[in-house]
């Protein structure tokens, strides 16, 4: 029976070492500066992608649109949420994957204006979530056509809608920045 119990006790005190160790690698692996540099190039793509998407609806340009959007998505699908708390986590995880499928209905179709729509609400999920997106040393406005009320991101003050860009290629507002 003593020998149960201290191949029970080698076995627990094994087990936890091996844990205490994968931590200590987890927590080695976030702070070198090569996946540091890796995190922020994957967010540089993102954010490029996103801009893709809308300057191609600025050009009413489906075919463009789509390859944006299906790069957008696939792209989300590599990045991790860092540093959240578990509801933080569930409810940031819960909105990519919103984003994600708003991404692939817009590289689903080549109609511009199912694609506008879906971009209208990707957009909106986009900028509830956009802080943990954004790279360094980038600003992004949320930019808003008064007059429809349909929202996107830009990295430029000058407006260019993306929703009218014929009718009403300037009609909107900066409405906040990060």
């Amino acid at each position: 029976m003593r020998k149960y119990t201290w191949a029970i006790i080698i076995t627990i005190a094994s087990l936890s070492f091996s844990v205490s160790a994968q931590v200590k690698t987890s927590a080695q692996e976030v702070a070198t500066p090569e996946l540091a540099q890796k995190r922020e190039a994957l967010k540089e793509a993102i954010v490029m992608n996103y801009l893709g998407i809308k300057n191609s609806l600025v050009k009413s340009d489906s075919l463009q649109a789509i390859k944006f959007a299906a790069e957008f998505a696939s792209l989300l699908n590599q990045f991790k949420f860092k540093k959240l708390s578990l509801d933080e986590m569930n409810a940031a995880t819960t909105t990519r994957e919103e984003i994600k499928t708003l991404a692939l209905a817009i590289a689903a179709t080549k109609s511009i204006n199912k694609q506008r729509s879906e971009m209208d609400k990707l957009s909106v999920k986009m900028w509830s979530v956009i802080e943990r997106f954004k790279p360094e040393k980038t600003t992004l406005y949320k930019q808003v056509c008064p007059m429809t009320g349909t929202t996107w991101i830009s990295d430029d003050k000058a407006i260019q809608n993306p929703y009218y860009p014929k009718n009403m290629l300037t009609c909107g507002e900066v409405k906040a920045s990060i």
